[in-house]
């Protein structure tokens, strides 16, 4: 898994990324040109932030592959949508003079409604190698019902007891929410609903039970207060969620002063869990960091690392969609080493592997 040197790349070099990392000399690993569309007059524009895990002797990827109607006509925006009635993907213009924020390439803000200029869907990928991927045609899950209707995003698998859960992000005109599904062999796939209601995102499901209970961080928003924490919670059936407790915030004048959201399944050490996240600064950079999670009591915190251990340092990092952006949902823990799967500029997937030490050493251990 790009462990030659052939495939050793870039390291970090400036002063806000403290641990060596090592990028997989075929990154962009998966680019958007490498995905059919889902039809002829759609084309894919990013394909990013992949969900994360090994199965049999294969390392699986569900990547979200965000795609939108070509344009043809320079004076509309078309965009997409799942219609619940017809259960089919529809499409409509929206006028570019109409009174309408267009800034964000992700978002129309018109004056009665917020419409997402892609839909994603998640689509299979596998590898023996860990770098050489089998894009499969059909999607594992896409839109299906009111709750999913401007696509579904973001994908993290959890192995519990023998079976792998997905959770990922649902966004409609509800708002964003959170759904579950399951499957044991990646070919078929159960849905089990909304699991955290809206605004609410970032969710990671612990691999396993602590004292009897499953455990999840979770990122609500406080539009009111403009929160943008992370928080726990616990559940006896992963469908019923309860005891919420707000785990950890932003900090000032750091790279992770704006937002902040889980990433990866936290995987258990002998210091206890540790959570990759994500952060943003003022400046829309994102970045990944690590905290320590107490083994018997994660809701406590033991230590943050105060640098990102991956930052946007490349030119497929800094350039693309929605640049400066390096976004995991998902990694594998190999022989010592973090084997990360991240999305790139909301473009692209990169692929780098960062030691387990080194990690550690971040967070002051």
């Amino acid at each position: 898994m790009c462990s030659t040197p052939a495939h050793r790349g870039d390291c970090c070099k400036r002063s806000n990324c403290q641990v060596n990392v090592f990028r997989c000399g075929d990154n962009p690993i998966i680019k958007p040109n490498d995905i059919k569309p889902s039809r002829d007059d759609f084309e894919v524009i990013g394909v990013f932030n992949p969900g994360v895990a090994r199965f049999s002797k294969e390392v699986i990827l569900l990547l979200r592959v965000a795609e939108r109607p070509i344009q043809r006509d320079p004076n509309v925006v078309r965009v997409a949508f799942h219609d619940a009635a017809s259960d089919a993907i529809v499409t409509k213009d929206i006028a570019k003079n109409i009174e309408a924020d267009f800034s964000d390439p992700r978002l129309i803000v018109t004056p009665n409604a917020t419409l997402l200029t892609s839909i994603s869907h998640l689509k299979p990928a596998r590898s023996e190698d860990g770098v050489h991927f089998r894009i499969e045609q059909d999607a594992a899950l896409a839109a299906a019902n009111e709750y999913e209707s401007f696509g579904i995003e973001d994908a993290r698998i959890s192995l519990i007891d023998g079976t792998y859960y997905i959770d990922y992000v649902a966004v409609s005109p509800y708002g964003v929410s959170t759904a579950l599904a399951s499957t044991k062999d990646f070919r078929t796939f159960e849905r089990h609903g909304v699991i955290f209601c809206p605004e609410n995102k970032d969710v990671v499901l612990f691999p396993e039970k602590i004292h009897g209970r499953y455990y999840a961080l979770h990122r609500p928003v406080s539009s009111l207060f403009s929160k943008h924490d992370i928080w726990i919670s616990e559940s006896p059936d992963l469908l019923c969620w309860g005891n919420h407790r707000r785990l950890m915030g932003r900090r000032d004048n750091s790279w992770d002063e704006a937002k902040i959201g889980a990433s990866a399944v936290p995987f258990r050490t002998k210091a206890g869990w540790v959570e990759i996240y994500h952060g943003a600064d003022r400046n829309n950079r994102y970045c990944l960091g690590a905290v320590l999670l107490d083994a018997d009591q994660p809701w406590k915190v033991i230590a943050r690392a105060d640098q990102p251990i991956l930052a946007p340092e490349t030119d497929y990092e800094c350039d693309g969609f929605f640049s400066n952006v390096v976004f995991s949902c998902g990694l594998i823990l190999d022989q010592e080493k973090l084997n990360v799967y991240y999305g790139v500029a909301d473009t692209s997937i990169a692929y780098a592997q960062i030691t387990l030490d080194a990690t550690m050493a971040s967070l002051g251990l």
